[in-house]
């Protein structure tokens, strides 16, 4: 096999030649993870993508599950790769392995890099994948592409690309679970600055939501889960008044992440 490997370097060659070749002896043919890495920046819900070389289309973060790794392992590399962040909330949300769920793009791929069917058929062929989704401080993450992306940035959940593969599916399922978290988990420690103002809370619930809330009300369930506390600062510099800052009191949080909350929105 002579690969076409336009963009990547020369000391990588033998390393992707071998990922094609023997692939299938380090992972687990046919099931991979893919993640859904959502974070929120300027009032909106973003989420982490990759975009392919050869193929300039775009695609969610994920890969082959290594056969010396459990599946959450695997999922914690690829953010960790992808972010550069270690403590990240991470949860499973959905298998996806429906009959017709072929990796049929990889064929175009395999072509311009003159790799035969025959070699990297245990990438080829249907794949199931298991979708997590994880919620980031987008201020502290470094976007790094993998090795057969170009590039790894932030877009608008309701303003991405079409994506590779039934990733828009993925992308739409984990939102719905995020949603209906919020119905019984509290969300924000890993998605907001360390102080954050009530303002900028709400914010985040209702790009999550796709709605409005009422002010009032909403001021009122979250203080009335305890899991947040006024700090005696205010954010300034504003056009108006300035608002008191808060910060999650993290035990309170990671009790209501255990046990549940009964304030739905």
């Amino acid at each position: 096999m002579i690969l076409m490997l336009t963009g990547y370097p020369m000391d990588k060659m033998q390393e992707v030649e071998a990922f094609f070749r023997t692939g299938h002896l380090q992972y687990i043919p046919h099931l991979s993870v893919d993640c859904v890495i959502f974070g929120f920046h300027e009032g909106e819900l973003k989420v982490l993508l990759l975009k392919w070389k050869h193929l300039e289309r775009w695609s969610l973060p994920g890969g082959p599950i290594r056969r010396d790794q459990s599946v959450d392992e695997t999922a914690h590399v690829v953010l960790k790769d992808r972010t550069g962040l270690d403590d990240i909330f991470l949860q499973q949300f959905y298998a996806f392995g429906s009959m017709d769920r072929k990796e049929s793009v990889l064929l175009e791929l395999f072509d311009r890099l003159n790799v035969s069917n025959h070699e990297a058929n245990w990438l080829s062929e249907r794949t199931v994948s298991i979708g997590y989704y994880a919620l980031v401080d987008f201020s502290k993450v470094n976007p790094v592409p993998d090795f057969f992306s170009e590039a790894c940035s932030w877009w608008d959940v309701c303003d991405r690309p079409s994506l590779l593969f039934d990733h828009d599916a993925m992308v739409e399922r984990a939102l719905q679970t995020l949603q209906q978290q919020l119905y019984y988990q509290p969300i924000g420690l890993n998605l907001l600055p360390d102080k954050f103002t009530m303002p900028e809370l709400q914010q985040l619930y209702e790009a999550v939501l796709g709605r409005k809330l009422d002010r009032r009300n909403f001021q009122k369930k979250i203080q009335k889960m305890g899991i947040v506390e006024r700090l005696k600062e205010r954010r300034t510099g504003g056009a108006h008044r300035s608002p008191y800052l808060y910060r999650f009191d993290v035990p309170r949080y990671e009790q209501a992440l255990a046990e549940g909350l009964a304030y739905g929105f």
